[in-house]
């Protein structure tokens, strides 16, 4: 089953940025990425969320399901 995780990473991946990038188009934390990525932070901010998927162009229920 995937995870917010790993979501996360596969579509930076295929947007073709960073972790530093996503977190500048995204206007959140370098290190909030690092985390959610890492799986540290298992359960991110439906706000924090909103921003990646922006920033990623994806709907926010791709990146939790």
């Amino acid at each position: 089953m995937a995870n917010i995780a790993d979501n996360v990473r596969k579509a930076r991946k295929k947007a073709g940025l960073s972790q530093d990038k996503l977190a500048r188009e995204a206007d959140v934390a370098y290190n909030t990425i690092v985390k959610i990525e890492s799986g540290e932070n298992p359960n991110p901010t439906i706000d924090t969320l909103k921003k990646i998927a922006s920033a990623l162009d994806v709907d926010v229920g791709d990146l939790i399901k």
